[in-house]
């Protein structure tokens, strides 16, 4: 099944909140014939405009390729959070890779934020930023784990952004009895995702980059000179980045063993009013809970709530899409019960067996990065940066993320849809327990 056309018309995007409130891009070309680039990137979300801003600011030519349009897949219909640190938190982190790695890990999440807010900031880019990120917990077994890795933060990584939210304080800033307890974190962010990728293809395309839509790559060859062939037209570039991420596809094997694709919901309600707005959440922050399949939200400028979450056990969408992300909105706050739902969409996003992103080098001139596993407005923002540097010469950072490289998912290709669906049941029983 091919993700890029499975849910979705060609050439369209998704009838989303965050769509209707940005400022439309005129479509660019399809690739027809032969061009020549120092880089040729395949995919224009969050990493592949990354990569080629940072690399066209510094003289190199710059050649997009993206199947559908600009910001089209997770990019441009995901929750907007930029949150703090890695997907994997610290003390698993040191776990897994040992102190030394987990704080150097620890720097690059912070670098993926001040490299959001650096983004934003220098290219004048519109996309209704706001500070804050509060966790909420709703099982109080697993309250006692959220304040001490808070206080883990504070004392042993120096991060004072972060505080522990009791009963009486979570329900002052969520008004839902569903909540226990958890942790506002002031130094993330949210954002309009849609307004923040439109406003990068805007930045790259005025730095000299040559974007074509519709051009779906089709094949690469790994050569002195990597050409990537499309329906109508070839590229020939010196390196070659794959930054498709949920949507690859069959286009690299050797990225698709290791990560996966997988598909959410969000509603928007209608404007439902400043009180009864705030009275769901107090202050302008964003919202992620602890289930595993998360439920994530915030109120958008015009007051509507903007909710996230719901269970998917394969690649198609629902017909109706709507119910998905409405089931777990109104067993949070069910005073939203007789809102009209104006907006529903689903994308793809794409995880890892360990939940780190995966950087690899394919070749000595074709590099790769994807699978954020939820965390992909932040880091795949410095991903781009990080594959620009690496192709300037600097690996370092490319590196330390390479030695977390995650584990092949179990089974192959062939298996990947029902161990999907058998995951997805087993995590949505456990979250119910």
């Amino acid at each position: 099944m091919d993700l890029l056309y499975a849910n979705d018309k060609p050439g369209q995007y998704p009838k989303s909140y965050w769509a209707s409130v940005a400022t439309p891009l005129a479509p660019f070309p399809p690739l027809k014939g032969e061009a020549r680039a120092d880089i040729c990137v395949v995919g224009a979300g969050f990493t592949g405009l990354s990569t080629a801003l940072h690399l066209a600011e510094v003289g190199y030519k710059v050649v997009v390729l993206e199947a559908q349009r600009v910001g089209f897949g997770a990019s441009g219909r995901n929750g907007g959070q930029v949150g703090s640190g890695q997907r994997v938190e610290q003390d698993d982190l040191e776990s897994m890779v040992g102190e030394d790695k987990a704080r150097a890990l620890w720097g690059l999440g912070e670098a993926s934020k001040a490299c959001v807010r650096g983004l934003i900031a220098k290219h004048g880019i519109e996309c209704d930023w706001r500070d804050g990120i509060l966790h909420a917990e709703l099982k109080p077994k697993h309250l006692h784990h959220s304040f001490a890795y808070a206080e883990m933060l504070q004392t042993r990584y120096g991060y004072d952004d972060i505080s522990a939210l009791d009963s009486a304080e979570i329900r002052g800033h969520v008004g839902s009895e569903a909540y226990c307890g958890g942790t506002l974190d002031k130094g993330a962010g949210h954002l309009n995702p849609q307004k923040y990728v439109l406003g990068l293809a805007r930045a790259a395309q005025k730095a000299g980059v040559e974007i074509y839509e519709g051009s779906k790559a089709l094949s690469f060859s790994k050569a002195a000179k990597p050409v990537v062939s499309t329906a109508q037209g070839r590229v020939t570039a010196d390196f070659l980045v794959l930054a498709g991420n949920g949507y690859m596809g069959g286009l690299s094997k050797k990225v698709a063993r290791r990560v996966m694709p997988i598909n959410n919901f969000i509603v928007a309600t209608e404007p439902l009013g400043h009180a009864l707005a705030k009275s769901l959440i107090r202050d302008d922050v964003a919202v992620a809970d602890s289930k595993f399949v998360v439920n994530y939200f915030k109120r958008s400028a015009d007051n509507r709530m903007v909710f996230g979450g719901g269970e998917s056990y394969g690649y198609k969408f629902p017909k109706n899409i709507a119910p998905k992300a409405q089931k777990p909105m109104l067993e949070i706050f069910p005073q939203l019960a007789g809102a009209k739902i104006d907006y529903a969409w689903g994308g793809t996003l794409a995880i890892t067996m360990n939940r780190m992103p995966n950087f690899a080098r394919l070749a000595p001139n074709i590099l790769s990065a994807s699978g954020y596993s939820g965390h992909g407005v932040a880091m795949a923002s410095l991903a781009g940066e990080i594959l620009a540097e690496t192709i300037n010469g600097t690996a370092e950072r490319f590196d330390l993320f390479n030695s977390t490289t995650p584990p092949r998912f179990p089974g192959g290709p062939a298996l990947k849809t029902p161990l999907l669906a058998l995951a997805m049941s087993y995590y949505a029983l456990r979250d119910r327990i």
